[in-house]
């Protein structure tokens, strides 16, 4: 009996003991009420209702993929309206073809011609054309496209010419006219001797037996109206326009200058008749020197690519050159001597009858009054060119602009001619080829 009581006052003894008490209770877990409770935790009352409609909508998604032939990958496939079967069979079976070049015709005038083909890095062969070629469709020195087994000429290949080089073609005409251009009569009449008769009355030429120029070099101080001239020579005639600036056929790396040339001329072959103008030719024309650098050797590398072009082995055909800088002392002498360069017109700061008619040209286009005086204007702006007259005309609308008014008045043109004239002096760029000459 002794041993009973004594248990059973250990046991009151535990059950009183606070601390015994906290380890039982968290010995206990969490019963089914609390894990509900905690399942619940961050839900709304639609939950389970939106996630079921997703389910459903991914499923269907699936469904309609499959129907449209979309497959789990990064492009996908198109719709099967847009299958092309055959061709896509044509695609895989057929053999990409290899370009080459032909280098000769062998038996031209017989009926079983052969062609001696020239592969890149490979070898030459002599061949036979496809069956769905002819021979008229061949030439010598074309680019051809090879089959790759039998090498057989498949496809003749347009000649390769950079884009770079085919984006230089003037496609619109330019809105300038011989109209717009003032104080420059013998200029225009000389150049169109140049660039138009020989194009529209070669027989001319013919009937003298001399050969027409082929090269023009328009030289003079800034802003006497060198590239107006070239774009009004754009807009007359009907030959293809190529327009190319010295600085961008100084390339970084050897030869690419050189080549962007040879394309060049080649691009203008291809065409019935072709002017090539050349602004700012002093930037690749200058004069060789025997100590250069790098630089320097690659642009006389191009500067010699252009004299080859002018007079080289190959005729030029119908081509026009059309050079215009405004250093033609740095110029090389090879460059503009005779038969490469034939004519050089000097581009001289416009006389008082010049700026008188520059004057009325740009007042075509200004709301302007009808009493201004334009030889008093043009008597103010001596040993000026028309880059300048112009930049006058639109300070004076300027001015107007300022006092709110829709006519420019003589006044505002006094005005602009003090500010722009005068006040601008010391930046005249004639001064500076004055001193370079």
């Amino acid at each position: 009996m002794s041993d009973k009581t004594n248990k059973k006052d250990e046991t009151q003894k535990e059950s009183d003991d606070p601390t015994k008490k906290e380890d039982k209770l968290k010995k206990t877990g969490a019963d089914e009420d609390d894990i509900d409770i905690l399942k619940k935790y961050g839900k709304g009352p639609y939950t389970e209702k939106i996630k079921v409609i997703d389910d459903e909508v991914k499923d269907l998604t699936k469904e309609v993929n499959k129907l449209c032939g979309i497959r789990e990958s990064s492009t996908g496939l198109s719709l099967p309206s847009n299958w092309i079967p055959m061709g896509d069979k044509k695609a895989i079976t057929e053999n990409p073809l290899m370009v080459g070049r032909i280098i000769k015709i062998l038996d031209k005038d017989t009926d079983h011609s052969r062609y001696m083909i020239h592969l890149r890095r490979v070898a030459k062969y002599i061949v036979d054309l496809a069956d769905n070629l002819s021979p008229t469709d061949i030439e010598e020195g074309m680019r051809i496209g090879v089959e790759n087994k039998k090498y057989k000429i498949a496809l003749p290949l347009p000649p390769k010419i950079d884009p770079s080089v085919s984006l230089m073609t003037v496609e619109e005409r330019p809105d300038v006219t011989y109209n717009d251009i003032g104080g420059l009569k013998e200029q225009l009449e000389q150049l169109r001797e140049v660039l138009e008769l020989p194009l529209l009355n070669p027989q001319i030429f013919e009937k003298l037996g001399i050969d027409p120029p082929k090269g023009v070099l328009l030289f003079g101080p800034p802003g006497t109206g060198k590239t107006l001239t070239a774009r009004a020579v754009a807009n007359r005639t009907d030959a293809c326009f190529i327009r190319i600036s010295g600085c961008e056929l100084v390339q970084k790396y050897i030869g690419e200058g050189a080549r962007m040339v040879r394309e060049l001329f080649q691009m203008a072959r291809t065409k019935k008749a072709s002017i090539i103008f050349f602004d700012e030719i002093d930037s690749i024309g200058g004069v060789r020197t025997g100590d250069s650098e790098h630089g320097d050797n690659e642009v006389q590398r191009t500067m010699l690519e252009i004299i080859n072009q002018l007079d080289g082995f190959e005729s030029r055909g119908n081509i026009k050159v059309l050079m215009a800088t405004n250093r033609p002392d740095v110029l090389d002498p090879a460059l503009i001597r005779p038969g490469r360069i034939d004519r050089k017109i000097e581009f001289e700061l416009p006389n008082l009858e010049g700026r008188v008619q520059i004057f009325k040209i740009q007042a075509k286009a200004m709301n302007i009054e009808k009493d201004v005086r334009f030889e008093l204007l043009a008597r103010l702006t001596s040993n000026c060119t028309g880059a300048d007259i112009r930049s006058v005309c639109i300070e004076a609308g300027m001015f107007a602009i300022r006092t709110r008014r829709k006519t420019i008045t003589e006044k505002d043109l006094m005005d602009s001619i003090e500010k722009v004239i005068k006040g601008y002096s010391k930046f005249s760029a004639n001064k500076k080829y004055l001193i370079f000459n």
